[in-house]
């Protein structure tokens, strides 16, 4: 389990990374001067970059936890099959 939400956390992050540049450059006549296009640049880097972190941030945390949350999960998961 572990394994697969950590593929879809980079799967998340190399969507948010190709859209964010799709963007950028589809919008990028669409800006009025060369000053709002480095001021739109800035920014989407800046959201990049926080969003990047706070995912890895998560991936850090569920590496630490993985035992105590999977286990729950795998806890539950058991005695729902045992219910049946």
């Amino acid at each position: 389990m572990h394994r697969r939400d950590v593929q879809v956390a980079w799967a998340f992050v190399i969507g948010l990374w190709c859209a964010m540049i799709f963007v950028a450059i589809a919008t990028w006549d669409l800006a009025p001067s060369g000053g709002a296009r480095v001021l739109l640049l800035i920014s989407g880097a800046v959201i990049l970059i926080f969003n990047t972190a706070a995912i890895l941030a998560m991936l850090r945390h569920y590496r630490e936890d993985r035992d105590f949350m999977y286990g729950l999960d795998i806890k539950f998961l058991d005695e729902a099959r045992g219910g049946k």
